[in-house]
């Protein structure tokens, strides 16, 4: 259930303008858990980072975050 949670939250941010510059913006997983949270999602942190199968794009997170969270 959490991957599918997590999934949804990224699709909602790609057709959200609103939720997808405050997702670019975040910098820490704690941020975007809190993000998360405002938008009815609740996301299970260990299940953001491989080798989990990534459900961001790289073009929807900061540098840091694609660095913590995709296989570079």
């Amino acid at each position: 259930m959490a991957i599918k949670d997590i999934k949804a939250f990224s699709d909602l941010a790609r057709t959200n303008p609103e939720l997808k510059d405050k997702l670019a913006a975040c910098q820490k997983i704690r941020e975007m858990l809190t993000l998360a949270k405002e938008y009815d999602f609740n996301l299970d942190e260990q299940e953001l980072y491989p080798p989990n199968e990534p459900q961001f794009t790289p073009e929807q997170l900061s540098e840091r975050m694609v660095k913590a969270l995709l296989r570079a």
